[in-house]
């Protein structure tokens, strides 16, 4: 398959590029970048270099781009790809966003959210996170990749969810991320005398990640599902840690929640399930596309603790664009995936 990457130098883009620059069944023909056009890639990302030296274009070129590309990854903050998908409405092309224009099927929910007028309402979207929607990904044309916090949470969460095993309205995520998700734009909290020696929480009560959650929640409880949710920024660079809380439905003991777990990911390859118990940790997923997964069952309080880990641009961005483009293409799921995380 040819594809084109949209904003190839960010965090996300260039990973994806890292990705997809082994993948057997890719061949990268377009990189585009606004800030950089006319610049290597190798100039930005000098690890590159030797590998891949593409020169990077303008948007300006997009009918060049879907003329030569099956497929386009678009790696551009929120606001910008529904711009593009409208401009590619006509083309025969498939889309992978990686922001957020196309992760919602309420489109007032992402303009109450995002605070911007979505562009595109008529698109016809799946939402991308392959182990809740893997058959509608199969012939979508827009996939709106699933968003990093989100992934780690509604990943945790589902099996209770989807089974009733816990009080919906009794959820409480805490969820710690490296500063890679905040983007590689320069900003003053994200300096390093700012960051070191530090763990803060941000964004209480309004985070943009929230109504995602609850979204895929609802689908999966019949019901709507309103959420605390609370991020933490961690002095690291990839990685992030979520620690769901809720209320065990009346009469579910020990091992129905066990086998809810096993039932609905034993098969999944990229899930590693520690089981009750178990301690996830970000080290044992750096790099990789691999979701942690253990639970704790606190029958003093009555409640279910679970933990997630996973590296927020691989699982959490460009690697689950590339699960999501190897389910579209009909290729093996595990193509260009199938590594041992990064450790130490």
């Amino acid at each position: 398959m040819n594809i084109s990457i949209i904003g190839a130098t960010g965090y996300a883009g260039a990973e994806l590029l890292r990705l997809l620059y082994t993948h057997p069944r890719a061949n990268i023909i377009h990189l585009t970048s606004e800030s950089s056009t006319g610049k290597k890639i190798s100039a930005i990302y000098p690890y590159l270099r030797e590998r891949c030296d593409l020169t990077l274009t303008s948007l300006d070129n997009i009918e060049q781009i879907a003329k030569d590309s099956d497929f386009i990854f678009i790696c551009l903050p929120h606001g910008h790809a529904m711009k593009v998908g409208q401009l590619l409405e006509s083309k025969n092309i498939r889309i992978i966003d990686l922001g957020a224009d196309y992760r919602f099927n309420d489109i007032s929910t992402y303009e109450q959210w995002y605070k911007v007028k979505h562009l595109h309402t008529a698109a016809s979207r799946v939402y991308g996170l392959a182990e809740l929607h893997r058959e509608e990904i199969k012939s979508a044309r827009i996939i709106g990749n699933a968003g990093c916090y989100t992934t780690a949470s509604i990943l945790a969460l589902a099996p209770l969810v989807k089974n009733h095993l816990i009080d919906a309205k009794s959820i409480i995520i805490d969820a710690a991320s490296g500063v890679s998700g905040a983007g590689r734009s320069a900003k003053q909290a994200n300096l390093l005398p700012e960051l070191y020696d530090s763990f803060k929480a941000y964004a209480v009560a309004n985070h943009r990640h929230t109504p995602e959650i609850e979204q895929e929640l609802s689908i999966l409880n019949g019901e709507n599902i309103i959420l605390n949710f609370t991020p933490h920024l961690v002095p690291m660079a990839r990685g992030i840690l979520s620690t769901c809380y809720a209320n065990i439905s009346p009469a579910v003991d020990d091992k129905t929640i066990n086998e809810a777990f096993a039932k609905m990911y034993g098969q999944e390859f990229f899930i590693r399930l520690l089981g009750e118990g178990g301690y996830p940790t970000t080290k044992n997923v750096r790099g990789s596309n691999i979701c942690e997964i253990g639970w704790h069952i606190d029958r003093r309080t009555n409640r279910v603790i679970v933990i997630s880990a996973i590296d927020n641009l691989v699982k959490g961005a460009a690697g689950q664009a590339v699960q999501n483009f190897n389910i579209a293409c009909g290729f093996d799921e595990k193509t260009g995936l199938d590594f041992i995380p990064v450790y130490p």
